[in-house]
């Protein structure tokens, strides 16, 4: 089985358990991506990029960024599974676009022309 179809699957039986789906309307499920991304946010604050690097050579500090970047992920699939779309192909679509938007030849080594 695709790892992601089986991160997906044990998202949706997660929530399902618990009975949780009547909670997840796609507004409070975006919420709560925002409020977990914020939480990833709360990890580098007002700390600068010498900072950042040191902290990420401690095995705690990583690990609260990748808990909040799993808690993004998960709620990012439920609302994906809510809104009957593929994460994946979506996100493929999306970069496909911004390789046209922003060609190679203009960008590269630049954010802006």
């Amino acid at each position: 089985m695709d790892k992601f179809l089986e991160l997906s699957e044990k998202v949706s039986n997660f929530v399902r358990e618990r009975d949780w789906g009547k909670f997840h309307n796609p507004k409070d499920v975006a919420i709560s991506i925002s409020i977990e991304a914020a939480e990833l946010l709360e990890n580098f604050q007002w700390r600068n990029d010498k900072e950042v690097d040191k902290m990420l050579e401690r095995e705690d500090y990583l690990n609260r960024i990748t808990e909040e970047m799993a808690d993004v992920m998960i709620y990012l699939i439920v609302l994906s599974n809510k809104l009957g779309v593929n994460l994946i192909d979506i996100a493929l679509k999306k970069i496909k676009k911004n390789e046209e938007k922003y060609p190679v030849s203009k960008f590269k080594g630049n954010a802006f022309p």
